[in-house]
């Protein structure tokens, strides 16, 4: 590994796990970004590449499925000390990668906390055996004597991953905005003490996708502009979020876990089946789904404040996504056959005509109005940027890319989440990759406008509360 000013390269072999539609997307950034040679790749899928791109770009394929029994036995020679795994694949577990990467001396990064499969729909496990929650509270379990090693970066894409960064650079700003003087926190308990003095309640992963083609979705077929897979795996997990300490209605279906950090409840009911109230600057309030994702945990947990034991600030946090309208049409349905998958899956990227991926992050409780953080990316800009890339495949790409080269930086650290990377890193590497990148303000509350046809069970005297976000 070499740094060159703010360019970092890697020397080492690089084995990618998985080539999906983020894989694909990733492959051309590896030699420009790193100056990876093709030759130090490998790609590990269980299938041909049918794509055509890893053959394109001079990278070989080893067509072989990863299962419990295996995984040790193929990447064993593919991976040495100083080497890099990158697993972007579906169930397999990251839990066993990361332990077989700390055996070999490998650097490891994954985009999200995967379990081997039948973890997500076994209905013999509990809500919160099935829980993001407690696939994160296994792996910090892990760690807690590993406190160095080879690094380790667990959930960093998009979100999870770029939006902690997302969410620490929306705290700075919203203080320089008010006039209220801080250097930047040099530890956990100094961005809650941030987050709590500008009285943060709600923290949203707010995002809109409107990228949208003239093949529309067919009956029988989930279309959506990533993982299909992946979306509908995680969808169909108990929907999950940060619970605040300003929060005075508990949910009639929430669950608390009993285990662990306690900054998170999950709710008896898929993600994919519960909407809540959000906004973005461009699209403006909308109902998302509040899909179960790691960030909605590790956010919540790092901006905890702690006085004698007892939690006297968290906000609470979770996803509202509302995906490209075609995944939405997917959805409903999905839900109409009773969660049973469609068997055609369509990822759009080469028919998309047009549209924008607006994915940031949106603070809400401070008397100046909500501030929205993030990036929006169009399809020509994405196109112009990476090829085999969409709009929202490249914030992910970016925010891998931060991440990587935070561990190619800091080789000794451990196992490591989003929210412990310095934001200002991972930031510079991928603000390049993402579009046109903005906070806004704005004065929006999930109380504003809503009709008085139907009574609702709300609470005005707080419009912060989960009660008002939750649609019913």
């Amino acid at each position: 590994m070499q740094q060159d000013r703010q360019r970092t390269t890697f020397a080492g072999r690089l084995v990618m796990l998985g080539f999906g539609s983020i894989g694909q997307a990733m492959l051309p950034v590896l030699p420009r970004e790193l100056g990876i040679k093709p030759a130090r790749i490998r790609i590990v899928k269980p299938t041909p590449d049918e794509s055509g791109i890893a053959a394109q770009h001079g990278v070989e394929v080893l067509t072989t499925a990863i299962s419990e029994g295996n995984h040790e036995a193929v990447l064993e020679p593919l991976l040495g000390e100083g080497d890099f795994l990158l697993n972007l694949s579906v169930d397999v577990s990251s839990l066993a990668l990361i332990r077989f990467c700390r055996k070999r001396g490998a650097f490891y990064l994954d985009t999200c906390n995967e379990p081997w499969p039948g973890r997500y729909d076994d209905p013999r496990l509990t809500p919160s055996q099935r829980s993001n929650y407690s696939l994160r509270e296994e792996a910090l379990a892990f760690r807690l004597d590993k406190r160095s090693g080879p690094t380790a970066v667990l959930t960093q894409g998009a979100n999870p991953g770029l939006v902690s960064a997302f969410v620490k650079r929306a705290l700075l700003d919203m203080a320089e905005q008010t006039g209220l003087k801080v250097d930047p926190p040099g530890c956990y308990e100094g961005w809650a003490a941030l987050a709590r003095q500008l009285q943060v309640k709600v923290i949203h992963i707010a995002e809109r996708d409107t990228q949208t083609s003239d093949r529309r979705k067919a009956p029988g077929e989930f279309v959506n502009t990533w993982s299909v897979e992946a979306f509908v795996d995680e969808g169909l997990q108990p929907a999950e979020l940060g619970w605040g300490s300003h929060e005075r209605h508990w949910p009639h279906d929430a669950g608390r876990h009993g285990f662990g950090c306690d900054a998170a409840v999950y709710l008896n009911r898929a993600g994919i089946a519960t909407r809540v109230r959000s906004w973005t600057p461009l699209q403006g309030p909308y109902h998302g789904f509040l899909v179960t994702h790691a960030e909605s945990i590790s956010i919540a947990d790092h901006l905890t404040l702690r006085e004698n034991g007892q939690v006297v600030y968290r906000p609470t946090v979770h996803y509202a996504y509302h995906p490209c309208d075609d995944a939405v049409l997917s959805l409903h349905e999905l839900a109409g056959k009773n969660w049973q998958l469609q068997h055609r899956h369509r990822i759009m990227r080469d028919e998309i005509s047009g549209g924008i991926d607006e994915l940031g992050v949106l603070l809400m409780g401070n008397p100046k109005g909500v501030y929205w953080y993030g990036s929006r990316l169009s399809i020509e800009q994405a196109r112009a940027l990476v090829p085999h890339n969409n709009a929202t495949s490249l914030q992910v790409v970016a925010g891998i890319l931060g991440g990587m080269v935070w561990a190619l930086r800091h080789p000794d650290a451990g196992l490591v989440e989003p929210d412990d990377l310095d934001h200002e890193t991972v930031l510079e590497t991928a603000l390049p990759y993402l579009g046109e990148v903005v906070g806004q303000w704005g004065d929006w509350t999930p109380l504003q406008g809503r009709s008085e046809l139907f009574p609702e069970d709300t609470d005005p005297a707080d419009p912060w509360q989960f009660i008002n976000f939750r649609v019913t």
